[in-house]
């Protein structure tokens, strides 16, 4: 597990936590109360959702308002949509609870590798990352990428 994990407020705005993905190399947080309690997870797919209103998906140019740095997330809209700098800008504002997943799958410290493979090899619900919680707070997190690379060092080491 990353035992360092970065975590976002619940009254954080959208805008802020947008622009902290823009800036990691990962697209997702655990969602933490003022006493520091887990209380949800937000990922890329969940503020893109915010946007979308159909089946097609556009890529934002980057530097629309509110953001300061450039953002690079799909979002489902079509061309002709001239209301979506107006429709980011009403959403910007709004605490990234109300897009949070409160249902968040998590394992303690002692969980054995067949349960996170369980978690994270799951068709639905798609996890790409499973916080690692002691008494409702975020110890660490294990995602798919950490997985994968502890079992190749396990077989470099065999080899």
């Amino acid at each position: 597990m990353t035992s360092e994990v970065e975590t976002v407020q619940h009254d954080e705005t959208i805008a802020a936590v947008l622009q902290k993905m823009a800036r990691r190399a990962f697209n997702g947080f655990p969602v933490v109360a003022d006493d520091g309690t887990l209380v949800g997870i937000v990922t890329q797919r969940d503020l893109v959702d915010i946007f979308e209103p159909s089946e097609r998906t556009l890529w934002i140019p980057i530097g629309f308002p509110p953001f300061l740095e450039p953002v690079d997330y799909a979002l489902d809209a079509s061309w002709a949509d001239l209301d979506l700098e107006i429709d980011l800008a009403r959403h910007a504002s709004d605490p990234v609870s109300s897009v949070m997943s409160e249902d968040v799958v998590t394992v303690d410290p002692d969980a054995d590798l067949d349960r996170i493979l369980d978690i994270l090899a799951a068709e639905d619900p798609d996890i790409n990352r499973v916080p690692v919680v002691r008494d409702g707070f975020v110890e660490g997190i294990i995602t798919r990428q950490d997985v994968l690379q502890a079992l190749r060092r396990e077989r470099e080491s065999k080899a």
